[in-house]
């Protein structure tokens, strides 16, 4: 059996909302490519929603100047395959481990600052980098077992 080639998908747009949803169908598409099961789809799906919102609003502020640059690569491993999932702005970035507890009293009724907290729920690694030319860029990677489901919290 010849070697896995890597699938990647990558995306630059602008910095408008309206970009969303068309990340949104090339997220749904990619992680039913990679096998995700529908439950898992949708919290990927999530994640990725709130990191691209993350970088056009706070990263990029809302400037229609700078870019989102999106990334998603599927990899086979040993008995299982991984989906990874870059997203990037060209903000100056911010000290990510300043940020609030969502969970504690005094921000459970703020209706912001719980974006990244979600990813991190959702996903099963999660990493915050600043970028020497400015910029942040969070990386997220779901496994996908070989029965093609992969958890995630439980959808009432």
């Amino acid at each position: 059996m010849p070697p896995y080639e890597p699938q990647i998908v990558r995306l630059e747009f602008t910095s408008a909302f309206e970009m969303i949803d068309f990340v949104q169908v090339v997220s749904d598409h990619v992680t039913r490519l990679a096998g995700l099961d529908e439950d898992a789809q949708y919290w990927v799906g999530i994640a990725i929603r709130e990191s691209v919102i993350n970088a056009i609003r706070h990263g990029n502020a809302s400037d229609p100047g700078k870019r989102v640059f999106v990334e998603f690569e599927t990899a086979n491993g040993a008995g299982a395959s991984d989906l990874t999932i870059c997203v990037r702005d060209q903000g100056s970035g911010f000290d990510f481990c300043a940020l609030p507890d969502p969970l504690s009293p005094e921000n459970l009724l703020r209706t912001s600052g719980r974006g990244i907290f979600l990813i991190r729920c959702f996903m099963d690694e999660v990493e915050l980098r600043c970028l020497p030319a400015g910029g942040l860029e969070i990386r997220m990677l779901k496994r996908v077992p070989p029965n093609g489901t992969a958890g995630g919290p439980a959808r009432a």
